[in-house]
């Protein structure tokens, strides 16, 4: 007999224990192979589903789900859902959920990390010892810059920047951020951080680490003009997205000595890197992990599929997931229309990232 209950798709293989939660309640159609869609793959693998379970791999936007009336619902995998059109899913009356606070604390452990690598040039220095360029002691061997007592700069100061500054304080450091909207005091009292503009948060920091979420007002807003406002001794660091770093302009101040060093754990185009990053040994390069932890992963996929659950209006939170993106399920789930809690997104020249979690209802 074919199984008539609503059908889901599983774009990317995932914890597979964890994803059979789905089966409970929906047809599974899960795919075999990690891999990046193309849009008529996508759009074709939507048109007979009610609703999605995605990961940045796929870019969801009016046309993928043009022939997909009877879609609900997609939950993303991840914080970050830039590779998700919002706007046109919201006309769609299609439920956006993602996937915050789960993975802030090891996100900041790797972005905390990433930071240190560069500044002390760990991996500069283990290539160049594998590469049998060690042949004696030196005094002045592969000198970086301190982390203990110098100068955070952090750019986005939502909940994994607030976990950022918050582990600065056992290196002794000054913290400075920005962020469209100032934290409140006793916020900025706990991470021990002092709110800046731009330009001063650009010429003081001696590390400066990326936290934003992308949208089109921040693209490329650290650019050749920013970076010459750092300080030559200066680090940078980008767990946000890609498109916040023009790579051009930072492989030209990493080439000319304009910047120290830098680490890179986004790209614009991953996963193709810039040939200029690849052939630099000031940069540490890793493939978008910060998040990747076993136990983190896992819990992010959890959530997911949580949301999806309650989106598509069964479980005990039936037509109320936990993280919203967009909005939440109409009074009828079993209808298309949603009623509107607002889009989370901070737009504008700033944003803080958007790792918020909407409290769970209580057990």
């Amino acid at each position: 007999m074919a199984d008539t209950r609503p059908r889901v798709w599983v774009s990317q293989p995932l914890f597979g224990d964890v994803v059979a939660r789905l089966r409970e309640h929906f047809d599974v159609v899960e795919t075999a192979r990690v891999g990046k869609h193309s849009p008529d793959e996508i759009a074709a693998a939507l048109a007979d589903c009610d609703g999605a379970l995605v990961t940045l791999n796929d870019p969801i936007g009016a046309l993928e789900v043009a022939n997909a009336p009877r879609l609900r619902a997609i939950a993303n995998v991840g914080v970050g859902y830039n590779n998700l059109d919002v706007p046109a899913l919201t006309a769609a009356g299609i439920v956006v959920t993602n996937t915050p606070d789960v993975l802030t604390e090891t996100t900041a452990d790797f972005g905390f990390a990433l930071m240190m690598a560069a500044a002390r040039r760990i991996t500069e220095a283990e290539r160049w010892l594998r590469d049998g360029q060690w042949r004696q002691w030196s005094f002045e061997t592969m000198l970086g810059g301190d982390v203990h007592g110098a100068t955070l700069g952090i750019l986005g100061m939502g909940r994994i920047g607030q976990g950022i500054a918050r582990r600065a304080a056992g290196f002794r450091m000054r913290v400075l951020y920005h962020n469209r909207s100032r934290l409140p005091a006793d916020v900025e009292r706990d991470c021990n951080a002092t709110y800046a503009d731009v330009d001063t948060l650009l010429a003081h920091a001696d590390h400066l680490v990326l936290v934003l979420p992308y949208s089109p007002g921040v693209h490329h807003i650290v650019d050749a003009a920013a970076l010459a406002k750092m300080k030559p001794t200066a680090t940078l660091t980008n767990i946000a997205r890609g498109g916040i770093v023009d790579e051009d302009a930072l492989a030209d101040a990493l080439e000319s000595g304009r910047l120290a060093a830098a680490g890179l754990d986004v790209y614009e185009g991953e996963p193709a890197i810039n040939p200029r990053l690849l052939a630099l040994r000031n940069v540490v390069l890793t493939p978008h992990i910060a998040s990747g932890s076993l136990a983190t992963r896992r819990a992010m996929v959890a959530l997911a599929v949580e949301n999806l659950i309650a989106a598509l209006g069964v479980g005990p939170r039936a037509g109320d997931p936990p993280t919203p993106v967009n909005a939440a399920l109409s009074p009828s789930p079993n209808e298309r229309g949603v009623g509107m809690r607002g889009n989370e997104v901070e737009t504008g020249p700033i944003a803080h990232d958007t790792d918020r979690r909407k409290p769970t209802a209580s057990k």
